[in-house]
């Protein structure tokens, strides 16, 4: 049976539904020529701010069983070092998105207007949620924060567009953020980013395993998928039909990818097992997806995208 796992997310097409998460092995031009020359369906680079940052210091990501903890602080280039690469990377012949996590509003805004001028540059991702920037809160924890930045951004975003969300607990909260999201011009919403502040012990040393925060950081890998899994679920109900969504969160197989797009998701973004694995990662997945669809009979995504059953 001919499988086929091309997908779409707003006016983007994807040949397969898995690209990389921003954050691990996508800062670089070569960490991005090596997105380019896998199976991956995109190349998404690494949060970027004004200004270049060095980030928070070693160590700062730390491997333990079930899942992954980091304190990055958004290391990066600078926006204007990322607008130069993405004419080196437009022949990889994928789709190219930036992921902006200005420091402020006016600095999201001079980077994305920028942006907007780069042809090369297919869409843009709004980094809501980073945890780990130390005195900055999670935007789109304050709804009002967040409304403010997506009508913002809507006046002068002449690309497509999404945001990068945090994890979310309470129905209250998803209906209220879905309300933000359905009135905005958004074409699409990943969700979710790291668990944030959580810790991580080693007994042996008694200590900590990363150094900023006190050892608080972000939490990822495959013990998040049930709060990923719910997410990218709830935000199905709640969202306009026409907002796609990516989801993110312990993706380790190819049958944690059909889990996701059974929830409803579009298309799925790969951190922690990124990190651990290397770019490899995305053939893999490619044939452990195809596996899973054909021994259950389905030669599309379309097939059972958001189609979970209730008991």
């Amino acid at each position: 049976m001919s499988v086929n796992i091309s997908t779409g997310v707003g006016t983007l097409c994807f040949a397969t539904p898995f690209f990389n998460a921003s954050g691990p092995l996508c800062t670089t031009l070569l960490e991005l020529e090596d997105l380019g020359r896998s199976e991956a369906c995109a190349i998404l680079s690494k949060s970027c701010t004004v200004e270049p940052r060095e980030g928070n210091p070693l160590p700062r990501y730390a491997d333990f069983e079930g899942g992954s903890i980091n304190s990055m602080g958004l290391p990066n280039l600078g926006y204007r070092v990322y607008m130069e690469m993405y004419p080196y990377l437009w022949r990889y012949d994928k789709p190219i998105i930036s992921s902006v996590s200005g420091l402020s509003l006016k600095d999201t805004l001079l980077i994305v207007r920028e942006m907007c001028g780069v042809d090369e540059l297919d869409a843009i991702e709004i980094n809501l949620s980073c945890p780990n920037v130390v005195g900055k809160p999670q935007v789109a924890y304050d709804f009002d924060q967040t409304r403010e930045v997506l009508q913002e951004v809507g006046r002068i975003c002449t690309k497509p567009w999404g945001v990068k969300l945090p994890p979310y607990f309470d129905f209250v909260h998803f209906e209220e953020m879905a309300k933000i999201l359905n009135e905005s011009g958004v074409s699409f919403v990943t969700c979710i980013n790291s668990l944030g502040n959580g810790l991580v012990i080693d007994a042996e040393r008694e200590c900590v395993v990363i150094k900023p925060k006190g050892g608080f950081g972000g939490v990822g890998g495959r013990m998040i998928k049930p709060i990923g899994l719910s997410n990218v679920r709830k935000f199905r109900e709640l969202l306009r039909s026409d907002i796609s969504i990516i989801g993110v969160g312990g993706i380790v197989s190819g049958r944690d990818v059909f889990e996701y797009i059974l929830a409803g998701a579009d298309a799925v973004q790969i951190g922690t097992q990124l990190q651990q694995e290397g770019v490899s990662v995305f053939a893999r997945l490619g044939r452990e997806l195809r596996e899973v669809m054909e021994r259950k009979g389905y030669s599309s995504l379309g097939e059972f995208k958001g189609k979970l059953k209730m008991l």
